[in-house]
């Protein structure tokens, strides 16, 4: 299903973190969407959400590249379950370049206007229950 909509979306969303525009990021998500930030770890609603990936850029030194992989959106309604490979690529502190794969899980709501918003964030997707 990588004709969705969705995936041009959160292909959208990856290249605001990539290039640190928190501003275009926020336009992807519901008013009190959550983004998982680690497990037990939560920002709720927009401010905090922003504040967590500024603290995420800062952390990888502003090189954070994030793309996906391969996607499978599951529709009920007005929500959406995209299952996506996330990759995460950058440098470590010693300055070596790292890439990691994650299997993510996004919840979406389509508003009344007909757009999608991200209501759930979660990158690591069902890793979670392996802490």
């Amino acid at each position: 299903m990588s004709d969705h909509p969705l995936k041009a979306l959160i292909e959208s969303a990856d290249r605001s973190i990539s290039a640190k525009d928190f501003d275009g990021l926020m336009r992807f998500y519901t008013h009190d969407a959550t983004l998982v930030v680690k497990a037990g770890m939560y920002a709720k609603g927009k401010d905090q959400i922003r504040k967590a990936f500024e603290a995420i850029s800062a952390h990888f030194q502003g090189k954070l590249k994030v793309r996906q992989g391969r996607m499978e959106v599951i529709e009920g309604g007005d929500t959406a379950l995209a299952i996506m490979e996330t990759w995460l690529d950058a440098v470590d502190e010693s300055g070596i370049g790292t890439s990691t794969v994650r299997r993510a899980t996004y919840v979406f709501r389509r508003d009344s206007s007909g757009n999608w918003l991200c209501a759930v964030d979660n990158s690591y997707g069902t890793a979670l229950l392996d802490s």
